[in-house]
């Protein structure tokens, strides 16, 4: 890969993995067998960033409001995590993956959050890919958590209040040691990010799909990454100035 091809290339890809359900809704199985095929179009999407050079992943697993489903399913999918976090680890390990997880923890149980725990210790050295698992994650929440924490710091005399900038409120939300992600994608054909990284993706490139998560291979990854790189990024300025042609 030459160096223009490698700057178009996301250093930090997003993706909320919509659809599995309907999957296996319309092929008349259970919803939770179309979380299984899930699983493994994530692990074909985190091969392809390997294969791609990309440093971070953050893949929406499970939102702070997907607790509301009926509770057969959300059942079944934390036996299907408990699972996924035990056969997935040696992998993980072998392929250099660092693995962190995003949101409330607590609300898991102490099975799964000490299998969380056992991944992230297991993984920490690596540095090939940056793998986020978004669980039980809310983007609005991770932007309240950063304000209480700011707040208290106020309360307690250790900032002022005018010490408060984006770049500091920034350092207080998920993922802030990394790039903020510069390629979102969402399968199942639903236009909109569901409360997802609202803080970190300001300026991310949005890319939908009408695919269903399941139905997700190298082909159309593929596809979403040459849309990308045809995109400007301006970030405010004009297309001379991004460009560098002007100052």
């Amino acid at each position: 890969m030459d160096s223009d091809s490698a700057a178009r290339v996301p250093q930090h890809l997003a993706v909320i993995m919509d659809g599995n359900g309907r999957w296996a809704q319309r092929r008349r199985r259970p919803r939770l067998l179309g979380h299984r095929a899930g699983a493994h179009a994530a692990n074909r999407c985190i091969d392809f960033c390997l294969a791609r050079g990309i440093g971070a992943l953050t893949l929406y697993a499970f939102s702070s409001e997907n607790w509301g489903r009926p509770a057969d399913e959300v059942n079944g999918l934390m036996k299907l995590f408990l699972q996924a976090l035990d056969s997935e680890l040696p992998s993980m390990i072998e392929r250099g993956i660092r693995v962190r997880f995003i949101g409330e923890r607590q609300r898991f149980s102490v099975a799964i959050r000490e299998r969380m725990e056992l991944a992230e210790q297991r993984t920490a050295v690596n540095s090939r890919l940056h793998l986020n698992i978004a669980a039980s994650y809310g983007g609005r929440g991770d932007i309240v958590n950063a304000a209480r924490t700011l707040a208290l710091q106020v309360h307690q005399g250790v900032l002022a209040l005018n010490d408060i900038t984006e770049d500091l409120f920034g350092q207080q939300t998920a993922l802030a040691d990394l790039p903020a992600p510069d390629l979102l994608i969402r399968t199942g054909g639903d236009c909109r990010i569901s409360n997802f990284l609202l803080w970190q993706m300001a300026y991310t490139e949005f890319w939908f799909t009408e695919a269903l998560w399941p139905e997700v291979d190298e082909q159309l990854l593929q596809h979403a990454l040459d849309d990308f790189a045809k995109r400007e990024r301006r970030y405010g300025l004009t297309g001379e100035q991004a460009r560098g042609e002007i100052q």
